[in-house]
Formats: C-alpha cells, sequence, structure tokens
C-alpha cells in the first residue's frame, strides 16, 4: 500500500461525473486534474486519501434537467435523452483516464484495484445508477460491460423499465411501491452471469426482498444508512440489515445529512461523529468485515465539518476517537470493499 497519501479509502459512491457532465463537458479532465467547484476534483481527493472507488453515471429526473437548461448548463435538448447522457458520462470517464498522464485508470478487477492502490494511481470503477438507458433486450449492457461496467444500481428513486425505486417523505418505510418488472428480474440473472455488481440502496423493499431471493452474489448497498437511526425511506431496516449479513455482503455508509439524522434535515451543522455513530451501528448489526464508506460526494449535503474530499482525514480521526482502531480503520477505509468485490466479480 501507497503512503504516500493519507489514510487511503475506497469510497462506494460518488456524482463526479454528473457534475462534469454539467458544468465541464467540454473540458472534463483539465477541470478535474485542475480542480473544480463541487466536493470532488483530483488535488483534493489526493489531500483526502481518495484511492479510488465507483462512480456514478447518473440520469437526472426530467425536471433537473429542465431547469439545468433554463440555467444554462445543457445546451441541447436532444442531449438530454438517457442514453446519450449515460453515453456522454462514461466518454468522461474514459477521458479522465486517456489524459490523466497515469495519474488515474479505468478498473474492471479487483487487480486493478489493487495495482492503482499499490502505485498511487486513482482507481476508477464504472456504476450505473437507474438503468433506464438500457434496452430491455439488455443489448446495450454487453456495450456498457465492455467499455468498464461493473456495477449497477438498477434504479433512482423514479421508476423506470426494471421496476421501481424508492421514492417517500420523511420519516417512512421503504416499502414505497411495486418492486422489479419482469425485465428488472431478467436484468439481475443477466448481472450475476457477468458478475456486475448489483447495488440495492435504491430500491425499494419489495425488490430488495426479490434481489434477496433470485440473485446468488453479496448483497451490497453502496450508500445507505441504517433505518434505525434515521428513519429515510432510502435507509435501510435491521431485517434488511440482517439478509445483507447473511449474503455476506456490503453496506457502503452514506455522507449526506438527510440521511445521519434523526430528524432526517439537510443540516450542515450536522457533527461529523453522526456518521460515525452509522458505522458503528452497522458494525455492530453486520460485522466489521461488512461496512465502508459511500460518501455520495457530489449529490448530497455532507457535514460542514466534513466539507468535501479533503476533509475525510477529520472524519478518519473522529473514528478513532471513538474506539475504531488501526486494523478497523483499514477495513472501513478500502479492505471490506475489495474482499465484497472480490466475492461479486471473482479472480
Amino acid at each position: 500500500m501507497n503512503t504516500d497519501i493519507p489514510q487511503p479509502f475506497f469510497d462506494g459512491h460518488n456524482d463526479l461525473l454528473l457534475n462534469l457532465w454539467l458544468h465541464h463537458g467540454d473540458d472534463p479532465a483539465e477541470a478535474f486534474y485542475a480542480g473544480l467547484v463541487g466536493q470532488l476534483d483530483y488535488p483534493r481527493m489526493r489531500r483526502g486519501g481518495f484511492a479510488g472507488g465507483l462512480f456514478a453515471v447518473f440520469v437526472p429526473p426530467a425536471a433537473y434537467l429542465t431547469n439545468m437548461r433554463l440555467r444554462g448548463s445543457i445546451r441541447d435538448e436532444t442531449d438530454c435523452a438517457p442514453l446519450a447522457i449515460s453515453a456522454a458520462q462514461i466518454e468522461i470517464l474514459h477521458t479522465l483516464a486517456q489524459d490523466s498522464q497515469g495519474r488515474a485508470r479505468i478498473c474492471r478487477s479487483v487487480d486493478d484495484i489493487e495495482y492503482c492502490l499499490r502505485n498511487n494511481v486513482l482507481a476508477m470503477v464504472l456504476h450505473l445508477e437507474g438503468a433506464q438507458s438500457l434496452d430491455t433486450d439488455l443489448l446495450l449492457l454487453d456495450q456498457f460491460y465492455q467499455q468498464g461496467l461493473r456495477s449497477i444500481g438498477p434504479f433512482w428513486n423514479e421508476q423506470n423499465q426494471f421496476g421501481s425505486g424508492v421514492k417517500g417523505d420523511f420519516p417512512g418505510s421503504p416499502d414505497t411501491g411495486p418492486g422489479m418488472t419482469p425485465a428488472g428480474k431478467a436484468l439481475i440473472e443477466v448481472c450475476n452471469q457477468k458478475r456486475i455488481l448489483i447495488d440495492l440502496s435504491h430500491m425499494n423493499e419489495k425488490a430488495f426482498w426479490q434481489m434477496a431471493e433470485l440473485s446468488d452474489a453479496p448483497l451490497v448497498a453502496t450508500h445507505s444508512n441504517a433505518h434505525t437511526i434515521c428513519p429515510q425511506p432510502r435507509n435501510l431496516t435491521d431485517m434488511q440489515l440482517a439478509a445483507i449479513a447473511a449474503s455476506d455482503g456490503l453496506v457502503g455508509v452514506n455522507f449526506g445529512t438527510a440521511f445521519l439524522r434523526g430528524d432526517g434535515k439537510h443540516d450542515g451543522g450536522t457533527p461529523i461523529t453522526d456518521i460515525v455513530k452509522h458505522l458503528c451501528y452497522l458494525i455492530d448489526r453486520i460485522g466489521e468485515d461488512r461496512v465502508g464508506f459511500g460518501s455520495d460526494f457530489d449529490g448530497v449535503n455532507v457535514p460542514d465539518a466534513l466539507g468535501d474530499v479533503a476533509g475525510m482525514p477529520r472524519l478518519l480521526e473522529a473514528m478513532t476517537r471513538a474506539g475504531i482502531n488501526d486494523a478497523l480503520r483499514e477495513k472501513l477505509a478500502w479492505r471490506n470493499w475489495l474482499r465484497v468485490l472480490m466475492r461479486t466479480w471473482g479472480g
């Protein structure tokens, strides 16, 4: 493990590609490597210890896209079709790797990630958050796979051709609607065959339990928290956590304040120790080998005390003050993610 950066960590979720697509579509690599507005860029990743993670390709809802067109961030309405957005963000990830001068790499295996960790190279795994850009015949899935796709969240909050995500008010149950369609069940089967990780984080309760029955892979929620502490519909109940533990899966803790706080508020004054509370609760429930980080940087409001990715050493210090020793901190930071990816992807 390279020690030229702070405690390295591997992260289960970020929305950097959306930020770059909206604001730096003409020069994403230049913006990323020089520094940009938001919670992530290459200089701050190095300062914070960000060694790699799952980089989400995300198609925003129609109302958001309309607002961004009015603000001038999107110039051409034809660029707003789900497939066009997904293709553009995948191209951005490839551009970040191609223009990195060896500083970043798209990873398709655990061996690739381990190489990056040893050599201080940013490890980027392509993740699809919401599969509405895929056809139900799954012909595009092969194309995306060839481009590096190794992780899929079939739904976001909205319904698509594969099923329904979690959509409900705080406080609330994750049981917010119908689960998977037949096409969604077929998607799970094909992802299992290809050993693509399937993300539970935006599945409603019916879809979650369908997934638990259908899939032969570890159950993984890349960026979710404990419903008992914060009853957001998208957080995980104790019964869901028990199923994740039984599958030897993993939960990546989301840093968004609305997923941390007992009152569900988007409040920057949320103490950084609230992240630690969820980490500790999950460790108690599912075991110290099944918990990691799933920051949701560039997608959520995080505690002011954390700020952005450069603030990660402050979170690690808070974990130490809470009694998390060096060995456990290393598991939470990256070892647990590599373990579950190896179990999911194979060697």
